[in-house]
């Protein structure tokens, strides 16, 4: 059978060691092909044969204590169960939730995920069962089943302070009931966990340390240890729904609801009950409801929100507009050209929650490491606990407490968080400025580039020629624009809307032509008043034999800087030139200053002619290979890798796709959705050049913080070991440094959200 995957919202999880668990548990279910856990998204994606139950899959993850339920989008519509597997490359549904890139050749390419009905009763029951409990941290903590745990177990231990005062006798006791509260959840999952395949989880070394502090007489410390483990899971819980918030407030920036045009009549609807092709209508100072096309109206619409861009950009008909960004100062009708699950920001936190899912380089390390580092504490306290003693003649109850508190400070929690935090706050912080990045190897790739090659048209340039030059010979400028504007009305050709762009833009009267006769291949020719007209390439000029030396001179000149000429002729007599370039972007300049002074070094691949490519390049100031086919970039790059650089590629995406597969990191250049997200690693959504510095940037702090993280987790470890060992701390500093050091990685990692790039 083929491969099928589900995703599943699953809740409750804060940090990286109840990933692993889950992971371990349910790659055990049989016909399981790959699991992927991400903490930050509280999602898991289940890649199967088709064969395993998922009934079972459930069950092994609410075992553990989580709650878990099927995400929608796994389900196919009821009619298309008798078909199991579509295999739809054609993305229904733009659904990129087949595009696993961590480069591991996981291809999940577009395999519709449809299960049987089995799965809608799952939910409802599931829900039943845990009451809800499956957001992070919806609603105040106090209300969540881990915070009504907290309380509990804080309370009793009051209680037992209180009654261990009146009544000394059954002090004791008193702790061991108030310990028990608080352990008894805590040991039920540490046993489902061994069972499922992870012996050596945080819960077990709690429970063997509460139970171990009991029997040596330290009952009171046992109950005040598990109630600060508690406390330390609550906040970790409250910084891991904080780091999802980020994410998720992308979405929060969707409008509920729409005005939809029926029938001459405007009515409110839920945004997500727009289909395709629907007019909406949105007022001043609302937000667009669903990315789409505008089809009446002219208004400033302010970006911000989703691009980043603080000026607003002004637009007008057939211009697209975003879902998300809000409408300045007019009345626009907009068709909508997405569903709600496939507009930009949908399909932005869709990537981002993905791309957590597949790991970094970093974070498969530590993941191993901390496979072998947990049992070896492990080790370590059972010797701490028993060598003395027996060789020494060491007091039992003193050694066996430092072998506890040794076992707690044990806990990887902090350490196998350390990097996915960092990574989940940076791929979120780009992406509300418009970086994506298609998972943590991507990020940490970006910091280590030392070449970026560049595309030309479209990348560097704008990709529209425009009117660089008017030599007149005899007329007014304006006469000569405005009599090549009237020979190119109605032509749609880049270089004939540049001519007719310029003409609007200088408020030039374009009268109507008759006997209008396009010349293949030499240019047009028409009437106007009187006049008969030709706009000509410069050598069908030269066939009329119409041009002087100097003028040829002229238009010699301006095809040295990678210009191309058009001839006007009046009454076949030479009136003037007009010359055209694909100008660089406005921040071309600077971005790429940008990266030369973080050290990084460029050059500009193109296929167009050496001359023009020379003149942006010199404009630029950057290395050049020109009249390239898009098979000579991608050897180009890789002669650059065989160099030794770590080549990023930058292009627009069409022609590109050989040469982006080829570098180390392949960034896809464009405008919201028609980026070319599919051969891409990383996209820039609207096409800065200064981006992919920033980009790069962000991915420099991302490995400062990740290495910060790591510091802090195995320094506050490192240090309390020593001070148990010498009996200089117990049992609780030890649980406080390993949940203190959770929640300080934490939120360092989150710092990097709030980051102004």
């Amino acid at each position: 059978m083929a491969e099928s995957e589900t995703r599943y919202r699953v809740g409750g999880m804060d940090c990286a060691a109840c990933a692993t668990k889950i992971d371990t548990a349910v790659r055990r279910v049989a016909g399981v092909a790959d699991v992927s856990v991400s903490v930050m998204a509280g999602t898991m994606t289940v890649r199967h044969d088709g064969s395993s139950d998922l009934k079972t899959i459930e069950k092994k993850v609410t075992g553990l204590g989580y709650s878990v339920a099927p995400l929608a989008g796994n389900a196919a519509p009821a009619h298309e169960h008798g078909s199991q597997h579509r295999h739809d490359h054609g993305h229904d549904h733009g659904d990129h939730a087949g595009h696993d890139h961590d480069h591991e050749g996981h291809d999940h390419a577009g395999h519709s995920h449809d299960h049987d009905h089995s799965h809608h009763h799952a939910e409802k029951e599931i829900e039943g069962l845990h009451g809800h409990d499956h957001a992070p941290m919806a609603g105040p903590w106090w209300q969540s089943r881990k915070g009504r745990l907290t309380i509990l177990s804080g309370a009793a231990l009051v209680a037992a302070y209180a009654v261990g005062h009146l009544v000394p006798a059954i002090a004791s006791y008193a702790f061991i009931v108030a310990m028990l509260i608080g352990l008894v959840p805590i040991a039920r999952r540490a046993v489902m966990a061994a069972l499922s395949g992870t012996p050596f989880s945080i819960e077990m070394l709690m429970t063997i340390a509460a139970v171990g502090a009991v029997i040596i007489n330290a009952g009171e410390e046992a109950a005040t240890v598990v109630f600060l483990f508690l406390v330390g899971e609550l906040l970790e819980g409250v910084a891991a729904g904080k780091a999802r918030e980020s994410i998720q407030s992308l979405t929060a920036l969707v409008p509920k609801s729409a005005l939809l045009e029926d029938n001459g009549q405007t009515r409110e609807v839920p945004a997500e009950s727009l289909s395709v092709g629907a007019i909406i209508m949105v007022r001043p100072g609302d937000r667009i409801s669903a990315d789409g096309i505008i089809i009446s109206g002219e208004s400033a619409i302010d970006e911000a929100p989703v691009t980043g861009e603080s000026t607003p950009v002004r637009k007008g008909v057939d211009a697209v507009v975003f879902a998300g960004t809000v409408n300045g100062d007019a009345v626009l009708r907009v068709r909508v050209t997405a569903a709600a699950a496939d507009n930009t920001i949908a399909r932005v936190v869709k990537l981002v929650e993905e791309a957590q899912e597949s790991k970094a380089p970093t974070e498969r390390f530590i993941d191993r490491f901390s496979r072998y580092y947990t049992p070896g504490v492990v080790v370590v306290a059972a010797l701490v606990a028993v060598v003395p003693p027996l060789l020494f003649a060491g007091p039992w109850g003193e050694w066996v407490y430092k072998g506890l508190a040794i076992l707690l400070i044990g806990c990887p929690c902090a350490l196998v968080i350390s990097t996915p935090a960092a990574i989940a706050a940076s791929l979120s912080s780009g992406a509300r400025r418009g970086l994506l990045m298609k998972g943590g190897a991507v990020l940490e790739t970006l910091g280590k580039v030392t070449m970026v090659a560049f595309d030309k048209t479209g990348t560097l340039t704008e990709g529209k020629p425009q009117v660089t030059d008017i030599i007149s010979f005899g007329l007014s400028e304006a006469q000569v624009l405005s009599r090549a504007a009237v020979l190119e009305q109605g032509s749609s050709h880049p270089l004939a809307l540049a001519i007719l762009n310029r003409a609007k833009a200088d408020g030039v009267p374009v009268p109507p032509a008759f006997e209008l006769e396009a010349l293949p291949g030499k240019g047009v020719s028409g009437k106007v008043g009187g006049e008969a007209l030709d706009l000509l390439s410069p050598p069908a000029a030269r066939e009329r034999g119409t041009l002087s030396a100097e003028q040829d001179a002229r238009i010699t000149a301006l095809n040295d800087e990678g210009k191309s000429v058009s001839v006007l002729l009046v009454n076949g007599v030479a009136a003037g030139l007009i010359a055209m370039r694909d100008e660089p972007r406005e921040d071309a300049e600077a971005g790429l200053a940008a990266l030369k002074s973080a050290g990084v070094k460029a050059v500009m691949l193109t296929g167009d002619n050496k001359r023009t490519a020379a003149a942006v390049a010199g404009m630029l100031g950057i290395d050049w290979r020109g009249e390239m086919m898009p098979e000579d970039k991608q050897r180009v790059v890789g002669e650059l890798k065989r160099q030794g650089f770590i080549v990023a590629k930058v292009g627009d995406g069409i022609n590109d796709a050989p040469a982006l597969a080829a570098a180390d990191i392949g960034i896809a250049m464009g405008g919201g959705t028609d980026v070319a997200l599919e051969t891409a690693d990383a996209a820039v959504l609207h096409g800065r050049v200064g981006d992919v510095a920033r980009m790069i940037e962000l991915s420099k702090r991302t490995m400062r913080n990740i290495l910060q993280n790591i510091t802090i987790a195995l320094g506050l470890k490192a240090v309390f070991l020593v001070t148990t060992i010498a009996g200089i701390t117990g049992l609780w500093p030890a649980i406080l440094a390993d949940t203190g050091a959770t929640v300080l990685v934490t939120i360092n990692a989150l710092r990097l959200i709030r980051i102004k790039i």
